[in-house]
């Protein structure tokens, strides 16, 4: 997800201000995806040169508040109705290290999967407790979901590593 469709959508919801798209984005991704809120204003400027958000009138603190464009609306539709493809995503940093742990000398993969299985498990762990304390936000139990579902994937294809790495032996 690109941080500027996720403002966009939330100024499709009504008009808000930097402070205000940061806190709700965090929000909204369970705060998994934390921004600063130098990307949030840099992000606006360029959805604000590219005719899809436009500055209204400052509140009553002075803050400039957005608002969503005809053409910001468009774009948004487009991102939602466009699937994700796997190869937009970035590569996978555990599977480039395994195959790597597998092609060098003189390094233990066994240990190296055992290392992983135990971080995963300790996220996996921590992932269920704030799931846990999700009151409400469908948003935000989406977001853990999806994460608890990657975390006990993750744990099925280190097991299947090692029964390959097994049958090697």
């Amino acid at each position: 997800m690109s941080i500027r469709h996720g403002l966009l959508a939330l100024l499709s919801r009504g008009p808000r201000h930097g402070y205000q798209l940061r806190v709700e984005f965090e929000a909204s991704t369970g705060a998994t995806w934390p921004l600063n809120i130098g990307q949030v204003y840099t992000t606006l400027s360029r959805l604000e040169r590219d005719c899809l958000v436009e500055p209204s009138e400052s509140d009553e603190q002075g803050r400039v508040v957005y608002t969503i464009t005809a053409a910001g609306r468009e774009e948004m539709a487009r991102w939602f109705s466009t699937p994700v493809v796997h190869s937009d995503r970035p590569r996978d940093e555990l599977v480039i290290k395994l195959a790597m742990a597998v092609a060098a000398k003189e390094v233990d993969v066994a240990e190296v999967i055992r290392k992983q299985r135990t971080a995963t498990m300790r996220a996996l762990q921590e992932l269920t407790r704030a799931k846990r304390a999700v009151a409400e936000g469908a948003a935000q139990r989406l977001v853990l979901d999806s994460m608890i579902f990657h975390a006990e994937a993750e744990q099925r294809w280190l097991d299947h590593c090692e029964a390959v790495l097994e049958e090697k032996r």
